[in-house]
């Protein structure tokens, strides 16, 4: 056991956060927290740290526990540069150090015959033992791979802490926790200033991390690939459940059949019990079994089952942009540097109505200077930008919230954008966007940026412009929020350019790939399942390029070593060259052969599995566009505005799709045959 958390009650006036709260944590586990917003998960995290107190119950430690937590924001005013600042931070490990050097003297000076001296001894390797465990050796190296990591460029090690923004600034109190190696890691929402590439660092950091990890996250593809166990807050207690979060869902979902089901056996013996109640409760023969009855209804009552609330599924269908052209920006000959910095080099990049990007890449290449040039925030230093035909753009980033009116309140804000929603549906709009009850009359002066962040988000989809430029809008949502934005990003008719620490929103909205690193820009046409497909297959190409470089390198050099010619097999009758044996194939020809197919297979498998699913792709979008075919013949459906232009939508964007999965059909096949094909001969 290293964490007890027994029985926790917590208040805050008349509501209550936990009832009779309690889980554990093992060693080497790793549980996500998780529960709709405003269940308490932050607060839970601070009463397992000791910041807040509860009004009930315990929190316990196994002995010698060294605890590390991430809060959800942090500020370093520090002027240390950051590899410092963070070397810093490893005190027990630097303490280890210390002391054994400390022990090294001591014993050094020690008589052989001095009582102390097996003490000291002991000491010393129980110290040195925990100091090579913690990596004291590698402190610095350590300390450079995690900010590595975290994205950080080596020039950045010098820097003092406070040049860095509020984001960066999160990452080094990642680095510096991760670099303590504490066995309780606590963090809470800790990809949410990272890109998509450092948030696939850090899954791999946690997946290994050898002590045991709580998370409060909203990302679920980044759960379930870190989370061995999960503890559910619901109806103010803790459930703990084995497996990632996608087996806790579907095993929310079968305890919750079966509660639903022993709810309603309990209603239903109620009700009849009810009836005889009502019928005889005053009459005298029948009393005393009416009597029992209501006892009976009594204890049922207080066992009922209660059911967890259940996840919110707000589901909109948000208006439909202002219709523009089929291309909605190019990008021509563009290039962008600030100073003497360099980002961009005579890029050109073309866009289109119903494209849905995403921007992908280590940090610091530049996605959001694209992202800033496309939504027209910043200016190209050459080349040209021209938008389409009845192209406006809206432009999310957490940095830039201006725009919205100090004075009003956010029911108003969403009403200066929405004025013909009725006030529930304006008021259900920003419950989605976790603003309740009086949240609604908050002034937006009052906001947190986070809040304001989740407004300025409501506001653009409520009234869309035709290009969406979106830097990172998951941030400070919870999943359910995140699922309705999905949602709603998914049926946009419009064109899309996000970026996105999120995998799975990536994964579900984005038709369109555009990576961008070491100052280049490469455009993948497909769902980022292609792009992870194409990416892994060119650096296998490459890797297999360079392989036969470097053999024929060996065997030209081996060749000249050799005399430049071929060295003929003499028989012992004379000088005739032997002819090769021929007939069956020897055991080691057939273990080669052998060989060559299981590398061509493995070598095979990704372009296999990748074939395989565009096959099912294919024929399931094929049988709609015959449906929709077929649907859009008919009178009924053009009588429905709304849902003939639905029907349209989806139609145009079959239309890109199919042919855009037929030539990948087409072009992993024919790798498949030539690959084959090259390995016969």
């Amino acid at each position: 056991m290293i964490l007890l958390v027994d029985k926790i009650e917590k208040s805050f006036g008349a509501r209550t956060l936990f009832s009779g709260a309690s889980f554990q944590i093992n060693a080497h586990e790793r549980y996500a927290l998780v529960g709709p917003n405003g269940a308490g998960k932050t607060t839970m995290l601070k009463i397992i740290m000791g910041i807040d107190a509860p009004d009930a119950g315990e929190v316990t430690y196994a002995k010698d526990v060294n605890v590390g937590y991430l809060e959800q924001e942090t500020k370093l005013a520090s002027d240390k540069p950051i590899i410092t600042e963070v070397m810093d931070a490893a005190i027990e490990i630097r303490s280890m150090g210390e002391r054994a050097e400390e022990l090294q003297v001591k014993i050094a000076e020690a008589d052989a015959d001095d009582p102390a001296l097996n003490a000291m001894l002991e000491e010393y390797g129980r110290v040195q033992d925990r100091f090579e465990h913690l990596g004291g050796y590698e402190l610095e190296s350590n300390a450079r791979q995690i900010l590595s990591g975290l994205g950080f460029k080596p020039d950045d090690f010098d820097k003092p802490c406070c040049e860095f923004s509020g984001g960066w600034q999160m990452r080094i109190a990642l680095a510096k926790l991760f670099l303590r190696r504490p066995d309780l890691l606590l963090l809470d929402e800790p990809t949410n200033h990272l890109d998509l590439e450092s948030v696939q660092w850090l899954r791999g950091f946690i997946s290994n991390y050898e002590g045991a990890v709580l998370i409060v996250s909203h990302d679920r593809a980044f759960m379930d690939a870190c989370v061995d166990h999960v503890a559910a807050l619901e109806n103010r207690r803790v459930t703990t459940y084995t497996g990632n979060y996608s087996s806790y869902l579907k095993q929310r979902e079968d305890n919750l059949e079966q509660m639903r089901a022993k709810r309603a056996a309990q209603e239903r013996e109620i009700a009849h019990m009810q009836v005889f109640v009502d019928k005889f409760r005053y009459k005298p023969t029948k009393a005393a079994q009416a009597q029992e009855r209501m006892r009976r209804i009594e204890q049922i009552r207080r066992e009922l089952v209660i059911l967890p609330e259940g996840h919110k599924h707000v589901d909109f269908k948000f208006p439909d942009p202002p219709r523009s052209g089929d291309q909605v920006i190019a990008l021509e000959h563009v290039s962008k540097s600030y100073e003497d910095k360099h980002v961009y080099s005579d890029i050109d990049l073309k866009l289109y109505r119903g494209d849905h990007v995403a921007l992908v890449g280590p940090n610091g290449a530049g996605k959001s200077t694209l992202l800033k040039m496309i939504a027209g925030v910043e200016r190209p230093s050459s080349g040209a930008i021209e938008l389409g035909t009845n192209v406006g753009v809206a432009y999310y980033a957490q940095h830039q919230l201006e725009g919205m009116k100090e004075s009003n309140t956010v029911l108003q804000e969403i009403d200066s954008v929405a004025p013909t929603w009725t006030v529930p549906q304006q008021r259900s709009l920003l419950g989605a966007f976790l603003f309740t009850g009086e949240d609604v009359d908050k002034r937006v002066s009052v906001l947190s940026g986070g809040e304001r962040a989740r407004l300025a988000l409501a506001k653009m989809l409520v009234a869309p412009e035709a290009l969406l430029c979106l830097d990172e809008p998951t941030n400070h949502l919870d999943i359910d929020s995140v699922d309705m934005l999905e949602n709603a990003l998914k049926r946009f008719p419009g064109t899309i350019v996000l970026i996105s620490h999120d995998e799975h929103l990536v994964r579900a909205v984005a038709n369109r790939i555009v990576d961008i690193r070491d100052g280049k820009m490469r455009v993948f046409d497909g769902d980022y399942d292609y792009y992870l497909f194409k990416r892994e297959d060119l650096a296998a190409r490459a890797a297999a390029e360079a392989e036969a470089r470097e053999q024929a390198h060996t065997k030209k050099a081996a060749s000249k070593a050799d005399g430049g010619g071929r060295t003929l097999r003499r028989t012992h009758e004379g000088s005739v060259p032997a002819a090769e044996p021929s007939g069956k194939k020897t055991r080691e020809q057939k273990r080669a052969e052998a060989e060559a197919r299981t590398e061509l297979n493995r070598r095979l498998k990704g372009t296999k599995d990748r074939l395989k699913k565009v096959d099912r792709e294919l024929e399931q979008k094929r049988a709609r566009y015959d449906e929709l075919m077929e649907l859009m013949a008919s009178e009924e459906l053009y009588a429905d505005q709304e849902k003939f232009n639905e029907a349209l939508a989806e139609y145009n964007g079959l239309k890109k799709s199919i042919p855009a999965l037929e030539d990948e059909w087409l072009e992993l096949s024919t790798t498949i045959e030539e690959e084959t094909a090259r390995g016969r001969s």
